[in-house]
């Protein structure tokens, strides 16, 4: 069964996605990229390409979600998954359900600073960035030749959120990405009882491995790692086709100092009710 870290993108997942790989699959929690693979994403080209059929529609593998979920759950093992999918239905085929799911841990931030990070990450200005958030029928979409194999489906930052907080399929923590980074350790104790309550792990919640998980995953020390070793999730930039820095800002993305005040305002008003539901006022 699976259990998703989903979110929109840049909202922190990479990061949690990091500190549990370092605690639930390294020795005494030191963390590397490689680390990284035993927590995959889903829906990614992997998943699609062995496919013995040409994908004319950026949303044909929709029809195959179940399907590949379905192999990914053969052996009966609990995996951790990373996905920016909505919970949604696309053409009637739904991304998840409870027979492929056992729970989700769904990260969610601040829209005002999420908007910030899409613009470094897509190459973007703010504008274009705010329209990408807004955008109902919004994905993010894939092509090798031919075939379009990697489809994720984002809709809007609003609807995206909504389909992961109040849905009724099975468990989901939402966690914040504030929290994540002001309170790291109470916040990643919740996640990691979380999982082990859904998986009926009869492990204890080890603390000093958690801590060291912490410490090899901080900002500054994923930025060095990226910058020393590279990492093959960074972007590859349309204009020199040179890496993007992934882990760019850290604690300086704050919205309040890097957006004018307009379109704070029509933030504000755009999102109004998330900020309150999130407490984000």
């Amino acid at each position: 069964m699976i259990i998703w870290l989903a979110s929109y993108p840049k909202s922190g997942n990479t990061w949690l996605r990091s500190l549990l790989a370092s605690y639930y699959f390294s020795k005494d929690g030191d963390f590397n990229f490689s680390l990284l693979k035993n927590i995959d994403q889903f829906p990614s080209y992997d998943h699609f390409k062995n496919y013995n059929k040409i994908f004319t529609n950026p949303t044909d593998t929709t029809e195959f979600w179940l399907e590949e979920q379905e192999k990914i759950n053969s052996d009966n093992k609990i995996k951790l998954f990373k996905t920016h999918n909505a919970l949604c239905k696309i053409n009637g085929n739904s991304f998840t359900n409870n027979k492929n799911t056992l729970g989700a841990i769904y990260v969610v931030r601040d829209p005002r600073n999420v908007i910030t990070s899409l613009a470094n990450h897509y190459e973007i200005n703010l504008d274009q960035a705010f329209e990408f958030m807004t955008t109902e029928q919004k994905g993010i979409i894939q092509k090798k030749g031919n075939s379009y194999v990697g489809f994720v489906a984002l809709f809007s930052w609003i609807f995206h959120q909504a389909s992961w907080t109040n849905n009724k399929l099975f468990p989901t923590l939402v966690i914040r990405y504030e929290d994540l980074q002001n309170e790291t350790f109470a916040t990643f104790e919740k996640v990691i009882n979380f999982i082990d309550n859904l998986s009926k792990s009869k492990n204890h919640f080890k603390r000093e491995k958690a801590k060291k998980s912490i410490q090899s995953c901080d900002f500054e020390k994923l930025k060095k790692l990226e910058t020393n070793e590279g990492f093959i999730e960074s972007p590859i930039s349309k204009k020199d086709n040179s890496k993007i820095n992934f882990f760019k800002l850290g604690k300086d993305n704050d919205y309040k100092k890097l957006l004018n005040k307009d379109l704070i305002t029509k933030m504000n008003l755009k999102f109004k009710d998330e900020i309150k539901k999130y407490n984000y006022e």
